[in-house]
């Protein structure tokens, strides 16, 4: 079956293209080599060409130099969209120290969900130190709720200095400096609202236009007085936008296994088509009635697109299905597979970072596998009734779609919402009424002919849908958590998934030779994951205002802790780690005052300043809450091969001790600058 598909060419260059980003991605070459390289490539596959006389279909050469030159381009095209390395991008024009400040003034881009402490925007530099540039930043504004709000293309001045990502403080956390720089972000600017000079920005952008009409539609359906909740799912599932989306309702979605729902993807923009494809079917009935009717889907699906805030799934969700409705109104039959590469290619080659986004890969995959596998688990029953049909065409397409995104869910998420395919069944049919309803109610707000009543029962659908997936999400006997699952596992599960689809579909004695291979596979990954775990490890996490320690073995991680209570935040991060390791039993204990590490010793310094070195002599110290000692005598009396402080000690006191140790050429770690520290032993 996989062999059979990479028979077609365009499915061979985009999986070339692929290729090239990946290692583009991974060995970061230069523009310019690059540029040139690709250069040559190009010009040998033209001499190719001329020398084949027309023939270069059945050249070996051709296709050879033709594929390796799509890989060269998929290069290219990641090393042109490297931001950073423009010549008038902004980080090339910082070069004064880092905590120097700059005058600098910025266009409001895109208006992130708030954090606990700072409202976040992504940011377009215009200018630094009245020098023109281009780039993006990341924009954290300290919240006050007397502020004014700030929109779309909205233009200031600030003066300020920018701060660097940080990474991930602790093994195994969300990369978010690696998310942002996917998005080419690579600074932020930490700013409070009074130091924000707003000035006139006559240019309105794409972007500022859609929110512009995002707002206005929030504006007409304000009177309706739809709950909080109820109109935070209409932005998502209409406006493309999930910033008003509370936590609860999040995690509801997420453990029933409909957070694909939230997203505007390929399911949205296939049933939105579905719906225009009826409204103007007449103009089918008129001279170039068909091209017409094909302009205004495409048009308007663009448009769906931009008000949506053009993300990565609804990008390619609307780029796959405008190369179908054209194909559709031409009466050209057309391969979904090709259909599918065409539009991976076209995205790929304008957002090449678009190939790492965690959605774009849920939704290529589970609309690869719903075409692949669907066909053949909905020949297994043909229902009598046309209720019965459909329930069972849904739960095939929804257990198809499973099939292709488990292993990446499994890496991303770590968790199984086993009742996945009860949510679905409810909710991908209700859908297509949500979406064509929620299309009429908007348009009958804009225009100010919205009966009451019809707002009502529309709150009412989107209510009804939340609480039946609260009910599903609330089975949590059905919703497995916290799974370790690596990258090797993914690998490992599309092989033994690939080999178990083929063999249902070829039944052959090859087919089972192959799924079995598989199954050794597997089995051979099991257990070199079981043996391969770190024998004793020792980590201090870094956790601000707190000590957070931990001890493991391959069977368990001890975790000790001066937290009254682990919260929700601490868990995650110590379940991450155990994840990440693949350790399955977590227990708590008290800190002690020393830790033995085989042949070496830890010894913990708190608050009271108070040790007692006179029987053994640590290897290493723990500095934690702060404590009041002189650390150059301890160090001298002592001679430590090296000093922590972790986060719950006060910043001025780290810096002092910082010096006292660079001074006494002793090896300091900072936890909130270097991260958790860890020993093998």
């Amino acid at each position: 079956m996989s062999m059979e598909l990479l028979n077609f060419n365009i499915i061979k260059l985009t999986t070339c293209l692929v290729l090239g980003i990946l290692i583009g991605n991974f060995i970061r070459p230069t523009l310019t080599v690059s540029f040139y390289l690709t250069s040559l490539l190009l010009t040998l596959l033209f001499v190719f060409l001329l020398l084949s006389k027309k023939q270069f279909k059945k050249t070996v050469g051709f296709g050879v130099v033709g594929l390796v030159a799509t890989i060269s381009i998929g290069i290219l095209t990641i090393s042109f969209h490297n931001q950073k390395s423009f010549s008038n991008h902004y980080t090339q024009k910082l070069t004064g120290p880092s905590s120097s400040l700059n005058l600098i003034k910025f266009r409001v881009r895109e208006v992130l969900k708030s954090g606990r402490y700072y409202d976040k925007y992504i940011i377009d530099i215009i200018s630094v130190n009245n020098e023109n540039v281009t780039g993006k930043s990341l924009l954290n504004i300290e919240k006050d709720s007397l502020a004014k709000p700030i929109y779309v293309d909205d233009v200031y001045i600030t003066k300020t200095e920018f701060k660097d990502l940080i990474p991930p403080l602790n093994p195994y956390q969300f990369d978010y400096k690696k998310h942002l720089e996917k998005e080419y972000i690579y600074q932020q600017l930490f700013i409070h609202q009074h130091a924000l000079f707003k000035i006139d920005g006559k240019d309105k952008t794409l972007l500022g236009i859609a929110n512009n009409i995002r707002q206005y539609i929030n504006k007409k359906l304000k009177p309706y007085n739809f709950q909080s909740n109820e109109i935070a799912i209409i932005n998502a599932l209409l406006l493309g936008q999930r910033q008003d989306i509370t936590k609860t309702v999040y995690n509801s979605y997420t453990n029933a296994g409909a957070i694909h729902i939230l997203a505007v993807s390929g399911l949205h923009v296939g049933i939105i088509l579905l719906i225009l494809n009826f409204i103007f079917k007449p103009l089918e009935q008129f001279r170039y009635g068909k091209l017409i009717k094909t302009i205004i889907l495409v048009c308007f699906l663009w448009c769906f697109a931009l008000i949506a805030g053009l993300s990565a799934s609804v990008t390619r969700a609307v780029t796959m299905f405008s190369i179908v409705a054209i194909a559709m109104n031409i009466n050209r039959p057309t391969n979904i597979y090709n259909t599918l590469a065409i539009s991976i290619l076209v995205i790929l080659l304008f957002k090449p970072l678009f190939l790492f986004d965690v959605g774009f890969q849920l939704s290529y995959l589970a609309v690869f596998a719903i075409v692949t596998i669907d066909p053949y688990l909905y020949k297994l029953w043909q229902p009598k009734t046309w209720v019965l049909d459909k329930l069972w065409h849904t739960f095939t397409i929804t257990l198809s779609a499973q099939f292709g995104i488990l292993p990446i869910s499994l890496y991303y998420f770590h968790q199984f919402p086993s009742l996945f395919f009860v949510s679905n069944l409810v909710i991908i049919p209700l859908l297509g009424i949500i979406l064509g309803l929620g299309i009429l109610v908007i348009t009958l707000a804009v225009f100010n002919i919205l009966p009451p009543f019809v707002a009502e029962f529309y709150g009412c659908i989107i209510d009804s849908m939340n609480s039946f997936v609260n009910w599903v999400s609330q089975q949590e006997s059905f919703l497995f958590k916290d799974i370790p699952f690596s990258l090797l596992h993914i690998f490992v599960s599309y092989l033994f998934i690939i080999t178990l689809i083929r063999f249902f579909i070829k039944k052959n004695y090859n087919a089972l030779k192959l799924l079995l291979v598989a199954v050794l596979i597997v089995q051979f990954t099991l257990l070199y994951t079981k043996h391969s775990k770190p024998f004793n490890t020792f980590i201090i996490f870094h956790q601000s205002r707190h000590s957070l320690i931990g001890q493991t073995n391959p069977k368990k991680i001890i975790i000790a802790h001066d937290f009254d209570s682990l919260t929700s935040s601490e868990n995650r991060l110590i379940k991450d780690y155990a994840m990440g390791r693949h350790i399955n039993t977590i227990e708590e204990t008290l800190l002690k005052p020393v830790y033995q590490l085989n042949q070496e010793k830890l010894m913990i310094v708190d608050s009271s300043g108070i040790y007692n070195v006179k029987s053994f002599r640590p290897d290493y110290i723990l500095l934690r809450q702060s404590p009041k000692i002189n650390l150059k005598r301890l160090i001298d009396s002592i001679k430590p091969k090296e000093i922590i402080a972790d986060g719950s000690n006060y910043k001025s006191y780290v810096e002092r001790w910082s010096k006292i140790c660079k001074d006494g050429r002793i090896p300091f770690h900072q936890t909130s600058k270097k991260g958790a520290y860890i020993i093998k032993y």
